[in-house]
Order: structure tokens, then C-alpha cells, then sequence
């Protein structure tokens, strides 16, 4: 379960940071949220997340503040939804609107490509830990939103396993409110 926490966020993650590295030049810097949820995906993979989510719901106080405090020294934040969902907070920088660069949530263990087509770009990328990959398309929404579409394919309990997952990304303003940059 906890798998199935970190695979969607990393595979929201990745395919920004790959939409990122081939968008528009008029990204706005500030804060921007991001919502990502699996809407397909083999049974399994989809009770997995749900009771992810509930056991995440029912978290004693100072468990959920821990991983909420280790994503902010990322410069993240994050929650999940009641309807299966991860939302991402974070803060672009000027100069990080400028090379066009999100958090990955990987370090270097994630690579991703993008390649513009009309209206957007097309994305993929791979990870090493948790081991997945995946491609979709991206579609511009101004300087201020976008939508994403992913197709990904992990390996749990030693079987492959594939999902659809559908993101939304939205520029919430120019002060990050005290938020630090993420990394």
C-alpha cells in the first residue's frame, strides 16, 4: 500500500518534471498545486490504493505530521485526498520558472523526456526506485494550468502492474506564503 502512495506520487512528479523541461516560457513562478489520481488499473492495484488511503486518513496526529514535515524539508507538500488523490504544493522559484523545473520527488534515480507537440507535449520517464515508468501527454492550460494523462507500469509482489493516472496542475499565485523553495 504504502507502494502505491509513493508510485503515484512519483509518477506525478516525474511526468511534470518532464512536462516542465519542454514547456512554454511564460511559466509563472509562485505557488502551484498539482492533483493527481489513479483512475485505472488492474483491481488490485486500485484496493491497494484505497486502503492506503484510509489507513493514511486514520494516522494518529504526530505520524501524519512526521511525513508531512518530511516533505516540506523537500519544499513539498503534500495530502491525500478522501477520493484517492495526491495533492502536491510547491514553490517555483523565478529561476526554476525559468529552466522550467518541478521537484521530481526522486533525486536522480528518476530520468523523463518530453517532446512538444500541438497544445502540449508528450512525456515518459523511469524510475529506479520505485521501479516504474510510463508515457502520457500533457496539455497546456495558458501559463497558469495544465492536464496530464499517464499511463504506469510498476512492479509489485513481483508482477507487473499497470494503471492510468490523470493530474491537474494550477498556478495558485505569486506568494509562496512562506513555503520553501522545492528541491
Amino acid at each position: 500500500m504504502k507502494h502505491k502512495r509513493q508510485l503515484v506520487l512519483a509518477a506525478a512528479l516525474a511526468a511534470s518534471a518532464a512536462f516542465c523541461s519542454a514547456a512554454t516560457t511564460s511559466m509563472r513562478p509562485g505557488l502551484w498545486e498539482m492533483n493527481s489520481k489513479v483512475k485505472s488499473g488492474d483491481s488490485q492495484a486500485t484496493a491497494a490504493m484505497a486502503e492506503a488511503q484510509k489507513q493514511l486518513a486514520n494516522l494518529p496526529p504526530e505520524q501524519r505530521k512526521m511525513i508531512e514535515d518530511m516533505m516540506a524539508k523537500q519544499g513539498v507538500g503534500m495530502t491525500m485526498g478522501s477520493d484517492g488523490g495526491v495533492r502536491i504544493t510547491y514553490c517555483m522559484t523565478r529561476e526554476m520558472a525559468e529552466r522550467k523545473e518541478l521537484p521530481t520527488g526522486q533525486g536522480e534515480q528518476c530520468t523523463s523526456t518530453s517532446t512538444p507537440v500541438a497544445g502540449g507535449m508528450n512525456v515518459s520517464f523511469q524510475c529506479a526506485k520505485p521501479p516504474s515508468s510510463g508515457t502520457g501527454q500533457v496539455r497546456l492550460q495558458g501559463e497558469t494550468g495544465y492536464t496530464m494523462n499517464m499511463n504506469v507500469t510498476s512492479s509489485a509482489r513481483g508482477k507487473p502492474e499497470t494503471m492510468a493516472v490523470e493530474s491537474t496542475g494550477r498556478w495558485l499565485g505569486a506568494d509562496c506564503g512562506g513555503k520553501a523553495p522545492a528541491k
